[in-house]
């Protein structure tokens, strides 16, 4: 009776040994302020795509909105002081798309639901040498939202929830690297 108490112990004592999660900051300890750069808009928003989605769709002031959010969760993250011009790091962004896709659809063909995405261009660089830390295109953050029914909210609301999961996902790249 012994012998499998002990053997289920050291499974457990292993399993959490080995887990490796820890809530620090994977940032170099060199790093300690990010200059935010205003984000730039370089959505086209007269040109053509393809026969489904004829263009591309915009919201005046999401950049400005989503500068503001970006900045707003590196104060709320605190492992990155936000400062401006000369920063450890230096976070570029550039908005190159808005998509607002029906997702779901009700019996007589009208929409019910849709997801609000917006793509965006990234770059980290190191602030004194100008090195580029990481840089991704076409990284993204989303929201779905219902039209009506029980759960149902406006599209302001659902643009408000994309920027900040933008904002939330850009911050977690940077902090944790993953």
């Amino acid at each position: 009776m012994r012998r499998p108490v002990i053997i289920l112990s050291l499974i457990v004592a292993l399993s959490a040994a080995g887990c490796g999660y820890t809530t620090r900051s994977l940032i170099k300890p060199e790093y300690k302020t990010i200059d935010v750069e205003n984000l730039e808009n370089k959505i086209q928003v007269a040109a053509e795509q393809d026969n489904l989605r004829m263009y591309r769709g915009y919201r005046p002031g999401m950049e400005v909105e989503l500068t503001k959010a970006i900045i707003d969760r590196y104060i709320f993250d605190g492992n990155l002081k936000v400062v401006q011009n000369n920063g450890d790091l230096i976070l570029t962004t550039e908005l190159i798309d808005f998509r607002r896709e029906p997702l779901r659809y009700d019996a007589n063909d009208n929409i019910e639901e849709y997801r609000v995405k917006m793509v965006v261009n990234i770059a980290l660089q190191d602030g004194k040498t100008g090195d580029v830390q990481w840089q991704e295109k076409g990284f993204s953050g989303e929201t779905t939202y219902r039209v009506y029914g029980a759960g149902s909210t406006s599209e302001n609301v659902a643009v408000s929830s994309a920027i900040q999961d933008t904002a939330r996902r850009i911050v977690e790249r940077t902090v944790e690297a993953w």
